[in-house]
């Protein structure tokens, strides 16, 4: 139960997180460009596509898949173990269903919304909490998966002698 309860809590905090800052730039980035530091800015793009914006147009289908990916990481839930990892599938979670309320709510017909990217490095491409979430979480659940695998294989080269 605590399990489950990190998860809808991280994910939630994710989406609220990045639903406020995707309002925000929408709002105060729709004719300028901030520059913050060395190479980060912040510079308002409606993304149709997936990742890096390719796949331009496959909307209703990239909302499908996020549906059915959400489904997937909540039906693998019992396979991550330990307070980190928990949350980091929570904010993939999070990070999907953010992206996945812009496709369905930012456009004229379900599916074809736009997503809001707005965190520029310049040397990267442009992205959004969503998509940071999803990233540091990914990075976090795998380098638990990895460490677990290794702690299981040492245990049974012990049990076996």
């Amino acid at each position: 139960m605590t399990r489950n309860l990190n998860i809808a809590v991280a994910s939630g905090a994710v989406v609220c997180l990045d639903q406020i800052t995707k309002a925000w730039a929408v709002a105060a980035l729709d004719d300028q460009i901030i520059d913050l530091v060395w190479t980060l800015r912040l510079r308002l793009v409606h993304n149709t596509g997936f990742a890096f914006s390719t796949g331009s147009g496959l909307g209703p289908v990239l909302a499908i898949v996020a549906i059915v990916i959400v489904g997937v990481l909540w039906s693998s839930r019992r396979r991550v173990q330990g307070r980190w990892a928990t949350v980091a599938l929570g904010g993939i979670i999070g990070g999907a269903l953010g992206n996945l309320a812009d496709r369905v709510f930012r456009g004229a017909a379900w599916g074809r919304g736009a997503v809001v990217d707005f965190i520029d490095l310049q040397w990267w491409p442009i992205f959004n909490v969503a998509d940071a979430s999803i990233t540091v979480g990914l990075v976090i659940v795998l380098f638990h998966l990895y460490r677990s695998d290794r702690r299981r294989a040492r245990a049974a080269r012990e049990a076996s002698g």
